[in-house]
This record gives structure tokens, sequence and C-alpha cells, in this order.
């Protein structure tokens, strides 16, 4: 990537902080059963992470999944077919499952996992983003906990990438255009 990209902050480190311990409060409150979060790959483990260590400090004991899903493989615009890369290993059956999701704009990985985990008979699917894009689906999905609504820009940082770069960042930003 082009290191003379200008990038701005849309949601920095602290605001992101606080509204992890609010959404970590909010599921608690949802009284989840036996619960298993099960973090979307590769864009959400940051925000998977900080959100576990939040139910952690908020009193919960999570149990923890990753699943890997793709509807873009090797393109750049989405095929409208979500693909399992790879899956969880554990059972769901009567369990109450979070799923964590960097960014909640065309609806399709979500309400494919959540169809998928309530098939094999989850208890409940509850569903928490970091960023949703409201104008932007494509399936009629929302999301239980939602840390920001995001405007229509291609965001980066916190996990989100641009070509395998910039995950690392710890703030969610933006490029500016025309920089």
């Amino acid at each position: 990537m082009k290191s003379d990209m200008k990038i701005s902050v849309l949601y920095d480190e602290d605001s992101i902080a606080r509204r992890n311990a609010e959404l970590a409060d909010a599921i608690v409150a949802a009284k989840p059963h036996e619960l298993l979060v099960v973090a979307v790959l590769k864009g959400s483990f940051m925000f998977a992470a900080d959100l576990i260590r939040a139910l952690h400090r908020a009193g919960l004991e999570p149990q923890v999944e990753f699943v890997h899903l793709s509807s873009y493989r090797e393109a750049t615009v989405s095929s409208g077919q979500v693909e399992i890369l790879k899956d969880i290993d554990s059972d769901v059956r009567g369990r109450d499952i979070l799923l964590v999701d960097d960014i909640l704009e065309s609806g399709r990985t979500l309400a494919f996992a959540k169809d998928l985990l309530m098939a094999r008979g989850a208890r409940r699917v509850l569903t928490a983003v970091l960023l949703e894009k409201p104008g932007k689906r494509a399936v009629q999905v929302g999301a239980d906990f939602v840390g920001f609504e995001c405007p229509d820009l291609f965001v980066i940082g916190y996990g989100m990438d641009v070509a395998h770069s910039y995950r690392q960042l710890p703030f969610v930003g933006f490029v500016e255009q025309g920089a």
C-alpha cells in the first residue's frame, strides 16, 4: 500500500473502548445462556478480542470460536454467495451464540452465519457488529448490538483492511479522497 496515503480517524481508540464496554453491558443484560462468541474472520478479530475482554470485565465467561466466511474470495466485488472457509468446532445446540462481525453492510455474511447457527440448533443467535452502514442492505438483517453507525466510506483499521494492509491500526479510519 502507498505509505503516503492520508488516513483520517473516524472512531478513535478511546471511543471504541468506551463503546465496547457499553456493548458488553447490553449483552450481559440480554442474559445469555452458555454463551459462545463466534467471531467472523478476518476483519472482526480486534473488535472480538476487545469485546470478549469487556464481556469478562462485565461478569461473563464466554467460550470463543472463529469462523472464516467469504463472499469475495479473490474478487473485489461480492459474488453474493457466502462460502465457509473455516468452520467452528463447537456444538451450538441449546446455546446462545454471539456472532461478532466488523461491519454490517449488505447483510449477506451475517444472515448466512445466523441462519447456519440456528439450523445447527442454537438456542438464540445474537449479533454484534462494530460498524453498521444502514443504507447498504441486500438482505433484511439487523444487528442486536451496534458499535457505531458508519457513514458510506471505505473504512480501514481496527482489524479491517485494504489489500491486507492497515488491520493493525488501533482506530477505525478512512482514506481521504485525492490523497
